[in-house]
């Protein structure tokens, strides 16, 4: 003798429906944000998915544009001292990296503070043109990292003016 098995279906209206995508879109957002302040979060922490990572380091806001003779690479890092900065030039890449460690700690009658800021990049630039390695010069003021490189003769003469139709 079989019995007969009954099963439920479980139904969503549609305001619970509606709440789960924007659970889903708001997961999204935080998810996006966070992937900005910290381009490879740890899979592992418990507060990875956190928007805010006032500890860690961002990516640093790079320009890369040509001048008639050279190109120019800007590269902002605030809080940084030359010594935390390397750069590389190899082929038509460069790689800026750095690496920031700061530890503040402020002691009062009141109150007593300890506040500690650390992280490291690493960002590769593929260069718009050739440019002499040897006479690659940079220089580092107030957070602002410039790096000039002087064209080959070959990247100067390859300008071509295109007519538009």
């Amino acid at each position: 003798m079989a019995k007969s098995e009954e099963k439920a279906v479980a139904t969503k209206k549609p305001g619970e429906i509606a709440s789960r995508l924007e659970d889903i879109e708001h997961w999204m957002e935080r998810f996006m944000d966070d992937m900005w302040q910290r381009p490879f979060p740890s899979l592992l922490g418990r507060d990875r998915w956190l928007p805010i990572r006032p500890l860690s380091i961002r990516m640093p806001s790079i320009d890369v544009y040509e001048e008639k003779d050279s190109v120019v690479v800007k590269a902002e890092l605030p809080g940084m001292t030359k010594g935390d900065i390397e750069v590389n030039l190899e082929g038509e890449n460069l790689t800026i990296k750095g690496e920031k460690k700061e530890d503040k700690e402020v002691k009062e009658d009141n109150y007593y503070r300890r506040e500690r800021s650390y992280g490291s990049f690493l960002r590769t630039v593929a260069l718009p043109s050739e440019v002499k390695q040897d006479e690659v010069k940079a220089s580092f003021k107030d957070g602002i990292l410039e790096i000039r490189m002087p064209k080959t003769e070959e990247a100067k003469k390859k300008s071509v003016s295109v007519k538009i139709d």
